[in-house]
């Protein structure tokens, strides 16, 4: 089950993907889609300042707000 970290409400247009940065922030970058030509670096949409943990999954989610699930499966630390 998802749980919400931050309340954005980012609107999403067609045609871009919509993500959670490195920073926490939400951006976007355009989908290619065979096109060549077109390629535009991903933009930041809204500063959010998420602090991410490990073992979750960030992303953005119907309502345009962040939130994360925890991942079923955990890597092992190599020791």
């Amino acid at each position: 089950m998802a749980e919400k970290v931050a309340k954005v409400g980012v609107k999403k247009e067609s045609g871009y993907l919509y993500f959670v940065t490195k920073t926490g922030d939400v951006g976007r970058a355009s989908m290619a889609r065979g096109r060549q030509g077109d390629k535009n670096p991903p933009e930041t949409v809204a500063k959010a300042g998420v602090k991410k943990e490990a073992g979750y999954l960030y992303f953005i989610d119907k309502q345009g707000d962040i939130s994360r699930a925890s991942m079923s499966r955990g890597r092992k630390s190599k020791q």
